[in-house]
């Protein structure tokens, strides 16, 4: 497969030029690549997934870069496996001239493909080419503006930034922010704690009835046609248990 463009991209040679060299920025534009580790100062490691048509694969391999002429050209070359899928080397030379309103970037690919990718035929493999790389020069121009501009700084997944919502408008007469079932509670009138505390403790001891009497086999026609378990028994205790606190807590606080 053989391959060839050129990519005009806004920015001085010697930023196109970092930028290509950083593992960072590459990582973040090649389509699929999961990992970029620079292991020297011309070799990388990489791990990228791929999709060309119905075959799906992992790839993994090595990159090295040679004939570096800083900042003006270099040529890398690599090999990747991806298992039953197949295989993938290759190399690419790029060069870079400035030019008006930036730099621009002329690369050559010669590859070649192995196994299952190279059943699908030279047409896909091409398509799916020229996909990646549009799709890798778009991400690395806004990569760049972002590493040495500060504009459109990108989130983990890829997306710029969402602004963070407004807050909604004041209406009149409540405060942002605060729900109108947020208000203080109306002050209960005298004596109204204690009816609540009975109440609960009535249902509490009419459950604990039921439980005790079908546990000890008292009251057959409740304990024959709804039996209760020990996790009813369990739900009695804590009702016990919050209506006594309940009660606790009131009192203290008067």
């Amino acid at each position: 497969m053989h391959m060839s463009g050129q990519k005009l991209i806004h920015e001085t040679r010697e930023n196109v030029w970092k930028a290509l060299n950083s593992p960072e920025i590459l990582r973040n534009c090649i389509p699929g690549c999961q990992s970029l580790e620079k292991t020297s100062e011309t070799e990388m490691q990489a791990v990228a997934a791929i999709r060309v048509g119905p075959v799906s694969a992992k790839f993994g391999g090595r990159v090295s870069l040679s004939e570096l002429n800083e900042p003006i050209s270099y040529r890398i070359t690599g090999e990747g496996q991806g298992g039953v899928a197949g295989f993938a080397k290759g190399e690419a030379f790029i060069q870079l001239e400035d030019v008006e309103g930036g730099t621009m970037l002329t690369y050559t690919v010669d590859a070649q493909v192995g196994g299952k990718l190279a059943q699908l035929g030279g047409r896909l493999i091409d398509a799916t080419a020229k996909k990646m790389s549009e799709a890798f020069f778009e991400k690395f121009a806004l990569e760049i503006r972002r590493q040495y501009h500060g504009e459109g700084a990108a989130t983990e997944g890829g997306a710029s930034a969402v602004p963070p919502a407004p807050l909604p408008q004041a209406s009149p007469g409540v405060a942002v922010g605060v729900s109108p079932l947020a208000q203080p509670p109306l002050a209960e009138p005298a004596g109204s704690y204690r009816m609540a505390f009975l109440a609960t403790l009535v249902l509490a001891l009419v459950f604990g009835f039921l439980w005790l009497t079908s546990r000890q086999g008292g009251v057959p026609q409740l304990a024959a046609t709804a039996p209760l378990s020990p996790e009813f028994g369990a739900a009695v205790q804590l009702i016990l248990v919050a209506a006594v606190g309940y009660l606790f807590g009131r009192l203290s606080d008067r």
